[in-house]
């Protein structure tokens, strides 16, 4: 049966959104090239939308460009060389049903393999101790994820063509160390561990507040992310730190329904309705939380975690323990002693000890190159500014917030606030 080509690109599209991570996981473990599989897997799209157009979408997208993406790889190995000469360290074999698992016979590897999710097993490749841990994280986001490029460079604060580069120098990297495409085993794990937590945070970061486009969240990122946040806590049950991250996203995913109001405009944290807040996540979120903050030693995921749970359980706003929230900040900063996390600690110290008091620490961060684009800096000071009375000044940091925002949602905000403060904004 024939679709219309409408429906076969809403289909692809959706496909792309959902199963890329899958189709490309698995297309790696057959070529035992990043580029190569990268290449199969996008042929396997191109391949799609004349054979959908022609006999209709199938019943489960995923495993046909699974197997499409696969076969492509195979053939294109067995023109070049041998699949054995090719693939020194092939963890299964070549050919594949539509479900992506091995063929009869030949079942999956055992022993030394530690990761039992397709996706995990290539996070875990592209975060090898051999690459640049900036390298490790935005490689992932962009392969495995799906996150696209600009989005990529906007969570790491650089301009796109430097993150398209590093990019590029990881993949090359990967080819000419002979990095291999296979599991870690349980030794090696735990070296690899905290690239890992990174790429799963900043993917739901990235969902969480998406850098660019029309939608604030995308929930698909989100729920990806805590979907490997929870493959993480049942594969290393005994690491406080893959717990603490889940509790994190939990926490924070907790609030999704009530940071947009019925409009679409964003809800900042102090107008949110509580009432709305998922309780049984949050619940959960604190379960994890206080099992990460269990260890010795609390990593950075437990302490967010403990920051979000802050916030989580108190009755209002104005009823938060903010001097308990700028200690947790005090903390987190001896273990990530990042600029975010101090203009972070900062704003949290506007609501425990005053604006003016919060002015002097963001106006020294605002010498750190780190911020020159990032426009919570500017967002922050501005903040601060109104409620110090200094409406013009606030105008002003509020105009080059909104020359850096890209999210539509955030841009609308921005003008919001011009137009209170009696400003016309940016364009």
């Amino acid at each position: 049966m024939t679709a219309t080509l409408d429906a076969v690109a809403q289909a692809l599209a959706d496909a792309h959104r959902r199963e890329w991570p899958f189709v490309l996981a698995a297309t790696v473990r057959v070529a035992g090239d990043l580029d190569l599989a990268e290449e199969c897997a996008q042929e396997a799209y191109v391949d799609a939308l004349q054979a959908w157009s022609r006999d209709g979408v199938p019943d489960r997208p995923g495993a046909w460009l699974t197997t499409a993406a696969r076969r492509r790889a195979v053939d294109r190995v067995r023109r070049e060389v041998t699949l054995r000469r090719k693939l020194p360290l092939l963890v299964e074999p070549a050919e594949a049903d539509a479900s992506g698992a091995a063929a009869p016979g030949n079942p999956e590897p055992d022993g030394d393999e530690a990761v039992p999710d397709d996706r995990l097993r290539l996070v875990f490749t592209c975060c090898h101790p051999a690459l640049d841990p900036a390298a490790r994280v935005a490689l992932t986001l962009r392969l495995v994820c799906g996150v696209a490029t600009p989005d990529v460079a906007r969570a790491f604060l650089v301009p796109e063509p430097t993150m398209a580069a590093r990019i590029t120098r990881a993949k090359k990297k990967i080819a000419e160390a002979r990095i291999p495409y296979r599991t870690p085993t349980a030794t090696e794990l735990p070296q690899r561990l905290d690239s890992v937590l990174s790429t799963v945070h900043l993917l739901f970061s990235t969902g969480h507040t998406a850098p660019t486009g029309e939608q604030l969240v995308r929930d698909d990122l989100c729920e990806r992310a805590l979907d490997l946040a929870r493959t993480l806590v049942a594969l290393l049950p005994g690491e406080p730190e893959a717990r603490g991250l889940l509790g994190l996203l939990l926490l924070s995913h907790a609030r999704r329904s009530t940071r947009l109001d019925a409009a679409g405009r964003l809800v900042l944290l102090e107008a949110q309705d509580r009432g709305r807040w998922d309780q049984r996540m949050i619940l959960e979120g604190l379960r994890y939380t206080v099992e990460g903050l269990r260890a010795p030693t609390p990593g950075r995921f437990a302490l967010q975690a403990a920051i979000a749970g802050a916030h989580a359980v108190a009755p209002s706003f104005a009823e938060t323990d903010w001097a308990r929230i700028v200690h947790l900040y005090d903390l987190l900063l001896t273990v990530e002693p990042s600029p975010v996390v101090a203009l972070n600690r900062a704003a949290a110290l506007s609501f425990a000890a005053g604006p003016g008091e919060a002015l002097e620490v963001v106006d020294t961060l605002a010498g750190d190159p780190r911020l020159r684009a990032y426009p919570y800096l500017h967002v922050v000071r501005a903040d601060l500014l109104r409620r110090l009375g200094r409406p013009g000044d606030a105008a002003g940091e509020y105009e080059a917030a909104l020359a850096l925002t890209a999210n539509a949602a955030e841009r609308e905000f921005l003008h919001g606030r011009l137009t209170e403060l009696g400003s016309p904004g940016v364009p």
